[in-house]
């Protein structure tokens, strides 16, 4: 490694095109004229002076002043003697004459909280033994296959009995085989930058390059996700590049003025939040932002990135009251330099990574986000179907009695399932903040509550879409997600939260032997309804279908606690099906009202289809069949005309 930044990366970094600068900036192991010591580099255009200080030191920096290489503000300077783990800042002097102390942007490592220095520590050296998962999954589409996405919060997903974490080692083992045995294809962590407050969550960083010292070293974190692929299961983690926190130590007027920040106060602050916006007219800012959503692939073999409120992007006044209103260039409110900046982010991420994730974690109806950049889109892959979310759980919420005045709300997402690559998500937003847990919002008693988010669930399994759950939901959770504890796991202790969590993990299992749940899932070829149109009896009726035509699953799900004991529906082909899944099974904690053996259609036309079937629909069920005999039937003879005859 050189000791002083190349001209080269010098001038892509200031051109916003250096997309490994964590290679460039930050503290390096190097070695000088036989010694070894660390290389540091950091952008402080503003600042008069800045030096290094940290144990090596005394925390005295007057040895240590750091040299500017470029015009454009990056100070270098090699340090003999100093070793992996040892602590450091930096010590800016201002344009005003202040001294800041302040952690290193691209640290690797940081400080355990309470402390905010930054630490020494090489990435290099982690031996993977994923290569067999990396082969795979390049070979796949990631479109036409499945996934079902554990949502998780490492610090409350299980605590230990003295109140610690679980360490990233032992979560390899605890929490892998966990969501191996539970059926899931992907755990969703959310943010694992490091962040001064526990109860942001990782939402708000001070260190983008730093997985969280919570939970043990970065090594440790590489081995977690190393476990992860060996057992077939992705990574993907909550990134957020639409805002930073004001902590002194952190990014903010890094160098005595707005630097990461816009310097215009109106286009910086996220009054919502009291958190900063990144500036993204700066070239700087973005070689960083790009360069750290890398970074996780490059370095610790994340597999795909679910980018947090792209509605704050998207618009320059997200969040804000009127009267703080501002206009772009163009006279609107969309934010084009951060427009730009994901779509660049985006172009970058897939052609280093061509089957990575990325997904948009957006609440508007900006049109094409899941559309390439050279089709007009901002170009991700995936984006999380909030409309779906809002819509399913306002539904789900309302009494029966009166859920056929909503029905629409069953309805509406078919309207709009295939203008983007969804992901149908019930995530951590939704039980915390007195919204309740998914339990506890449904109506009814307590089998009630069991059933139809059982219903839920099912339905949900059965929507074009791939699907994300937050932990505790998979077992009926009954309080709202406390987010300083661990998870009830107690509540498996009792039978009506132990038959909800081998429910979740039998539909699970279930969607993964199935290609008609996923194969087709953005394609309007993959779906149909049967009958969308039973209001009054507030019961759904649909088909889902692999590349198959033959592979067919018929859906039907009944949301109110009425049985029926013979409900015909249409069926797409004449002949024999079978009862492939029933939430209302005894087992999952239901009332038994299966549809045994195998089940022959008549030839009654029903709901526009030649063929139907007469099946026992539970109470607050959800019903899947599937044909095993198929009898292939002469068409009708006609006449010229084209209609049978008599």
């Amino acid at each position: 490694m050189s000791l002083i930044p190349g001209p080269e990366d010098l001038y892509l970094f200031h051109e916003g095109n250096l997309f490994r600068s964590y290679r460039m900036l930050g503290a390096h192991l190097a070695e000088s004229e036989g010694e070894r010591g660390v290389r540091f580099a950091v952008w402080a255009p503003h600042a008069r002076e800045v030096r290094v200080v940290g144990d090596f030191n005394c925390w005295d920096g007057s040895g240590h002043t750091m040299q500017k290489v470029s015009t454009w503000g990056v100070w270098s300077l090699f340090v003999p003697g100093v070793r992996e783990g040892e602590y450091y800042k930096y010590e800016i002097v201002t344009s005003a004459g202040t001294l800041l102390y302040k952690a290193d942007p691209y640290a690797f490592w940081s400080e355990l909280k309470p402390g905010t220095a930054s630490r020494i520590c090489s990435l290099d050296g982690y031996e993977w033994t994923d290569q067999e998962w990396q082969a795979r999954k390049a070979s796949q589409s990631v479109y036409r296959s499945p996934l079902n996405i554990y949502e998780v919060h490492l610090g409350t997903w299980k605590k230990k009995p003295d109140g610690a974490c679980y360490s990233y080692r032992e979560l390899a083992s605890e929490l892998v085989d966990y969501v191996k045995e539970m059926g899931y294809t992907h755990i969703e962590l959310l943010p694992l930058a490091e962040h001064p407050y526990d109860r942001s969550w990782g939402y708000q960083a001070t260190g983008y390059y730093s997985v969280t010292s919570r939970f043990g070293t970065p090594k440790d974190f590489m081995y977690f996700v190393d476990c992860c692929h060996r057992a077939g299961i992705g990574v993907i983690m909550d990134w957020v590049p639409g805002h930073f926190v004001k902590d002194e130590h952190g990014l903010r007027q890094f160098d005595g003025q707005p630097l990461y920040e816009h310097s215009d106060p109106a286009l910086a602050e996220k009054p919502e939040w009291g958190t900063l916006a990144f500036d993204f007219s700066k070239p700087e800012v973005v070689s960083f932002l790009i360069s750290n959503a890398l970074f996780w692939m490059d370095m610790y073999h994340i597999d795909g990135l679910r980018v947090d409120a792209v509605a704050s992007l998207l618009y320059l006044n997200f969040g804000k009251p009127r009267d703080q209103w501002i206009k772009n260039v163009n006279g609107g409110d969309e934010n084009l330099e951060a427009i730009a900046f994901l779509k660049k982010l985006n172009r970058t991420v897939f052609a280093c990574y061509p089957d990575a994730l990325m997904m948009a974690e957006d609440s508007t109806a900006w049109p094409l986000v899941t559309a390439p950049v050279d089709d007009g889109g901002l170009g991700f892959n995936y984006k999380w179907n909030m409309g779906w979310m809002n819509d399913m759980l306002k539904y789900m919420e309302t009494d029966p009695y009166f859920r056929p005045g909503s029905h629409g709300l069953l309805t509406f997402s078919f309207m709009y399932a295939f203008s983007e690559n969804y992901v149908l998500p019930l995530s951590h937003d939704e039980v915390v903040h007195g919204k309740k847990s998914l339990l506890n919002k449904m109506p009814g008693d307590y089998w009630r509550k069991f059933a139809n988010l059982r219903v839920l669930f099912g339905y949900m399994m059965g929507h074009p879409g791939k699907k994300l759950l937050f932990m505790g939901g998979e077992f009926g959770q009954f309080d709202e997600w406390k987010d300083l504890e661990d998870l009830d796991w107690e509540m498996l202790g009792y039978d009506s939260h132990r038959s909800m969590h081998r429910y979740v993990r039998d539909l699970n299992r279930l969607y993964l032997r199935e290609p008609a749940l996923w194969e087709l899932d953005h394609q309007p070829e993959g779906f149909a309804w049967i009958d969308p149109h039973d209001q009054r009896q507030s019961v759904t009726t649909f088909m889902r279908s692999s590349g198959n035509p033959e592979d067919v699953l018929v859906i039907v799900c009944n949301f109110t606690p009425v049985y029926h004991a013979k409900y015909r529906i249409g069926v797409p082909f004449a002949g024999e099906y079978v009862e492939l899944f029933n939430s209302d099974a005894g087992e999952y904690g239901g009332s038994g009202k299966l549809n045994e053996g195998r089940l022959r259609t008549e030839d009654v036309p029903w709901h526009d289809r030649q063929d139907s079937l007469h099946i026992s629909l539970p109470p607050l069920a959800a019903v899947i069949f599937k044909p095993v005999k198929i009898k292939r039937k002469r068409p009708k003879a006609t006449t010229r005309k084209g209609k049978a005859d008599a």
